[in-house]
């Protein structure tokens, strides 16, 4: 048995994708805090988790015992289980997180610490200066600005939270007019970050022009075994797999030695160049896209921790997908 604890909103795709590759006999469950009958109802075993972090480690290792289940994907959270990986070897259960110890999570979670490694390692990645107050914060922005655009970021956050880019002579009310422009003028963005005493670090960085590629990847052991890229071409997306975002990708999760569902984001500079963005140490938001291509990543997953021969691949190249929202029934979890 394999078992997807709660995740992203794409949890209904990796359960799908999963099943479709798997044998009849073998049993998925699935789980969730909240009452999420649209994810859960498409696995054999659901469950409900308990709602704290720390509780959810003997509930999980008990219901995996008591159920035989050998595989757990954490899916969010995945460094709250690492740090416990020990007791889940104990209990003889492949737990994965999105790393192999917490080296991975200290590196990637950290945006500071993961600019400052993939610099060492000689992987290309968005540079950045890290501010801890308003002095640091005007003084990175003079240095960057000097040179073009300039962007910033929380050092710690997902899904894009607390992005913002800054463009001289924005209306400083546009920010609160057209929030999702994600633009605003330097000197309104300081005089708000000043209004506080205490505010988590920021990265200051130079805006790349380019665009961004999302890599989706299946790792086992630090290294890729199967992938799929995918960029956002106005209200569309596309794919890609043999290019320089992906190769640069594949580098990336082999030295932070990813493993399990994970993803990769690049961003190219003004002369089409990819440089590292991040590195999720869990599936993403859009990885239900990927299957379009002929590539099932969460079928690959889970047949390779089963130890079970893999589904077929055959890469569709050309594709271009749109996103939209349909509404389905759902009976509520019992």
């Amino acid at each position: 048995m394999i078992w997807f604890l709660e995740g992203q909103s794409s949890q209904r795709d990796i359960i799908l994708g999963a099943r479709k590759a798997l044998p009849a006999h073998i049993k998925i469950c699935a789980s969730h805090r909240q009452d999420r009958p649209e994810i859960t109802a498409n696995a054999d075993v659901s469950f409900t988790e308990p709602t704290d972090n720390q509780e959810r480690i003997g509930w999980v290792l008990d219901t995996a015992v008591t159920n035989g289940i050998k595989v757990i994907l954490a899916g969010r959270v995945g460094s709250v289980f690492e740090a416990q990986r020990q007791r889940f070897v104990d209990a003889g259960l492949d737990l994965v997180t999105g790393g192999l110890s917490m080296d991975t999570f200290h590196l990637v979670d950290n945006k500071t610490n993961f600019t400052a490694e993939a610099e060492l390692a000689h992987l290309a990645c968005v540079p950045a200066i890290t501010a801890t107050n308003s002095q640091q914060l005007a003084d990175a922005y003079r240095e960057l600005s000097a040179h073009g655009e300039v962007c910033v970021k929380p050092a710690v956050g997902i899904y894009g939270q607390g992005f913002w880019r800054f463009k001289e002579g924005a209306d400083p009310f546009r920010c609160f007019a057209n929030p999702d422009s994600r633009e605003i003028n330097f000197e309104t963005y300081l005089q708000a970050y000043c209004a506080s005493s205490e505010r988590a670090p920021l990265l200051v960085m130079p805006y790349f022009a380019g665009s961004e590629c999302s890599i989706d990847m299946v790792c086992k052991g630090g290294e890729p075994i199967a992938y799929v890229g995918r960029r956002k071409q106005g209200l569309h997306q596309t794919f890609e797999r043999d290019t320089a975002a992906v190769e640069l990708a594949l580098r990336a999760a082999r030295h932070f030695k990813c493993d399990g569902l994970v993803n990769v984001q690049t961003k190219d500079d003004s002369n089409g160049i990819p440089h590292l963005l991040e590195i999720n140490p869990r599936y993403s938001g859009g990885i239900g896209y990927t299957q379009h291509t002929g590539i099932n990543l969460p079928g690959i997953f889970a047949t390779t921790r089963l130890g079970l021969p893999a589904p077929e691949s055959e890469w569709r190249p050309n594709v271009r997908v749109k996103a939209i929202t349909i509404a389905i029934p759902t009976k509520p979890d019992i």
